[in-house]
């Protein structure tokens, strides 16, 4: 299926992306790519490894400088925000990795997450032990000593502390046990089913993309190549054109 252009630019969008390049010093990896995102969907981006989607993330999220284009979120531009101040205005980012600190217990690890999230909400650990009870059961514990998907457990749970209203989820499936994965997708559709959440999710794993995302784009050298359904990204043939799996 043929990249579309500007892709689903509408005044409902929550996020538009229009013309946008970044990357690292003067070696530009996004190029000219544009999309938009609406309120209470999963948009999966999908793509061979250093094709530039982690790239992207970092751009949304205020990371990495943005060279060329414009970033809007809720129809004001953004892209020269700092990323508190993106994290302020609703944006939230789960690392590749998860970036939570091991040393540190379950509850010390959520707190941190009051900074997060849409200006003048208050922190809502009750939602976070709604969705994910274990955390509440865990509360002392090391967040170290934790199992891989307990760990991704917690970096969400840390972000919905501050009632976010866009999640940028970077690789959730990576180092956890295939039941955990499922679990972990079953709660992000919840998540923008009963919450006034939309998501973006980088994933490798077709299965979950399949489960929760709305559409998929695929990228390829920092542009969007191909706009998907969940189902055409599950069908092997289409997997082999753009990701070379299966």
């Amino acid at each position: 299926m043929a990249a579309e252009p500007a892709e689903r630019q509408s005044e409902q969008a929550l996020l538009s992306v229009d013309g946008i390049s970044s990357g690292y010093g003067s070696a530009r990896i996004l190029q000219n790519l544009s999309f938009a995102v609406e309120r209470h969907e999963i948009l999966a981006i999908v793509g061979r490894n250093g094709v530039g989607k982690t790239t992207l993330m970092k751009t949304l999220i205020g990371l990495l400088r943005l060279m060329d284009g414009t970033i809007e979120f809720k129809g004001e531009s953004i892209g020269r925000f700092r990323p508190s101040r993106r994290a302020h205005r609703g944006i939230a980012y789960v690392p590749q990795g998860r970036g939570i600190f091991n040393r540190m217990s379950v509850t010390e690890n959520l707190v941190l997450g009051q900074g997060l999230g849409g200006i003048g909400r208050k922190a809502d650990f009750d939602r976070v032990y709604r969705f994910f009870p274990r955390l509440k059961e865990r509360g002392s514990q090391k967040a170290g000593s934790m199992s891989g998907g307990e760990q991704q457990q917690l970096a969400i749970g840390r972000v919905l502390v501050g009632q976010p209203e866009l999640i940028l989820l970077d690789e959730p499936s990576e180092g956890i046990q295939p039941n955990i994965v499922q679990e972990i997708g079953q709660i992000i559709r919840r998540l923008t089913e009963q919450e006034d959440l939309t998501v973006i999710i980088v994933e490798q794993n077709l299965e979950l993309i399949h489960s929760v995302a709305d559409r998929c784009m695929v990228m390829d050298k920092g542009t969007i190549i191909a706009h998907l359904t969940p189902d055409e990204i599950a069908d092997e043939e289409v997997a082999k054109r753009y990701l070379a799996i299966a």
